[in-house]
C-alpha cells in the first residue's frame, strides 16, 4: 500500500526530536525536522499548516539507547522521535516507521540503525493550543 492510500484526516501529531548535541548544524537540524514533517503529512495525513515539533539536543552520553538485543549498532548520530497522535491505524504506523527511515536516509544521510521511533496515542481532550482552552472540545477545531 502506498503512503497516499493511508491518508486519513486527523489532528497533527506533536513530535519530539531528540539528538546528540553538536552533531548537526542548525541547517541540518532544520532539514531533519522538515523531512519528519513531510512524512507526517504524507503518511499520517496531518493537516497542512499544522506543525508541532520540539527539537532537543542532549550532551554526549545523555541519550542512552541500547539495541534491545536486536544487534543494532548505533552511533552518536542517533535520532529518537516520539510521536504523540490520535487515531492512526497500525498500518499507518508501520508506514510511518518505514517512511521515516527511508526518507531521512535519503534527505539527511541518517542510517536507519540510528533512528528510534515511538508512537503514543492521546485524545482530543488531551490538548490545549493556548489561551487556557480545550479547542477540540469547545468546537474551535
Amino acid at each position: 500500500m502506498t503512503e497516499a492510500t493511508l491518508h486519513r484526516r486527523s489532528a497533527m501529531p506533536l513530535v519530539r526530536i531528540d539528538v546528540v548535541e553538536a552533531r548537526r548544524t542548525p541547517e541540518e537540524l532544520r532539514l531533519l525536522a522538515d523531512t519528519v514533517q513531510e512524512v507526517m503529512l504524507d503518511v499520517f495525513a496531518a493537516p497542512p499548516g499544522d506543525r508541532y515539533q520540539v527539537v532537543t539536543e542532549h550532551r554526549p552520553g545523555q541519550l542512552i539507547c541500547e539495541d534491545t538485543g536486536l544487534g543494532i549498532e548505533r552511533t552518536d548520530d542517533l535520532v529518537v522521535l516520539q510521536v504523540f497522535q490520535q487515531g492512526r491505524s497500525e498500518e499507518q504506523k508501520r508506514a510511518l516507521y518505514a517512511g521515516l527511515a527511508r526518507r531521512l536516509e535519503q534527505a539527511t544521510g541518517l542510517s536507519p540503525s540510528d533512528l528510534i521511533v515511538s508512537v503514543a496515542a492521546n485524545t482530543r481532550e488531551d490538548w490545549s493550543f493556548g489561551l487556557g482552552r480545550a479547542q477540540f472540545l469547545e468546537g474551535d477545531l
